[in-house]
């Protein structure tokens, strides 16, 4: 098979290196947009569009060397995955141009080894979405199915600062920098990147690791590690087993309803998910904010009373339900038909347990129950007394 050379176009004229292969070879494979502008036609081109079988099928079949076109660099959520599994790694030789996220970072002006960057082409956006809820720094690559007004649809109400970059190497490239108000009245041409910024939070300093992305150094925090209302929260051991059930991570939306102190939504915010903490006591919520504050995640809160103030949320990953006042079957319900994955709950009362489990069951997820009971060594004088905590019931169900 004939030699595949990837050339990663990025606005800026080709060297003479590029130049040669190019007009050496047989077949110049590429998006319409790149082969008009290197006025590369006719027998000659291939273009990249809809499954690209076609286009891999002329590749296959070429006799003499090939050039694929690409946008900046192929390597970086680009097609040299694709070309390296249908033709091996020994048959490709890439030169790479600058990536559409670098650019784009260049042109606002921020530096980008602490920023996240998501792909929605040709990917569920909802993950995209989440990790932009989640982190303070966060360049989306769009795609004509979920561009930038799309985007910042979803993101209206989390204090997210926009940054668009159309078009770019292109001689009609524009930058755009608004809110999700502005960004979402707009139309916006293909392709573009989008950095989404919590500017609040944009890291500082010299971090060590690209993405910022750090796990917790510990989780499962004790419970002075949080201001909360006469004991109202998840013990440590309790919150544990949640955060076992409910699997936070990047790309995910948690729910803590009936949030009390928010010690859950944080610890998930922590693990890099995108939390949401729905809480009826306008007390609770100011405490919510400042543990977040003091703990460094990223916690939205909802005031209003469940499951009224769930309806318009959008979808989550997993659902903790910690308090649920009145509406206990109906807030179970609701939850366990909205979650994607998981919903999990931790009750004092035995006569609560059956019904959550039928409902959990009647909703098609596996449930498993575990009563849990802990004791904490306490010091009376110079002896030592095992104290125990509540007991607690902790329900999990989780889609098959």
């Amino acid at each position: 098979m004939s030699r595949i050379t990837v050339i990663g176009l990025d606005g800026g004229p080709l060297d003479a290196e590029a130049e040669a292969l190019l007009e050496q070879a047989a077949l110049v494979v590429g998006g319409s947009r790149h082969l008009a502008a290197l006025g590369v036609e006719g027998e000659r081109s291939a273009v990249l569009e809809g499954d690209l079988s076609g286009a891999l099928a002329r590749i296959e079949w070429s006799e003499g060397p090939v050039v694929v076109l690409a946008s900046g660099d192929p390597g970086f959520f680009g097609i040299l995955r694709l070309l390296k599994e249908r033709f091996g790694s020994g048959n490709l030789r890439i030169l790479p141009g600058v990536s559409s996220v670098a650019r784009a970072f260049a042109h606002a002006g921020l530096s980008w080894e602490d920023a996240v960057t998501v792909s929605a082409h040709g990917r569920d956006p909802r993950r995209a979405t989440n990790v932009c809820r989640a982190h303070p720094k966060v360049a989306v690559l769009t795609s004509p199915e979920f561009g930038p007004a799309d985007l910042a649809r979803e993101l209206e109400g989390w204090g997210r600062a926009f940054f668009v970059a159309e078009r770019l190497g292109e001689p009609d490239e524009r930058t755009f920098a608004g809110d999700a108000a502005a960004v979402a009245g707009e139309e916006w041409e293909n392709p573009n990147v989008v950095l989404v910024l919590d500017e609040e939070r944009a890291a500082s300093g010299r971090g060590w690791i690209t993405s910022g992305v750090e796990g917790p150094d510990r989780w499962a925090l004790p419970e002075d590690g949080f201001e909360h209302r006469s004991g109202m929260i998840t013990k440590a051991e309790i919150r544990a087993l949640v955060l076992a059930c409910l699997g936070p991570g990047p790309g995910d939306l948690i729910w803590d309803v009936g949030a009390g102190s928010g010690s859950a939504a944080i610890e998930c915010a922590r693990f890099g998910a995108a939390a949401m903490a729905v809480e009826r006591d306008p007390a609770s919520c100011d405490r919510i904010r400042d543990n977040a504050t003091r703990h460094g995640a990223r916690v939205r809160v909802v005031q209003g009373v469940a499951p009224e103030a769930l309806h318009d949320l959008p979808e989550p990953d997993a659902v903790f339900i910690g308090g649920s006042g009145g509406n206990f079957e109906e807030i179970v319900k609701l939850c366990a038909v909205r979650a994607r994955r998981a919903v999990v709950l931790t009750l004092i009362t035995l006569e609560r347990v059956l019904p959550a489990c039928r409902i959990l069951q009647g909703c098609d997820l596996e449930v498993e129950t575990t009563f849990m009971q802990a004791s904490r060594v306490k010091d009376v004088g110079e002896l030592h007394r095992l104290a125990a905590e509540t007991p607690v019931f902790v329900v999990s169900g989780r889609k098959p």
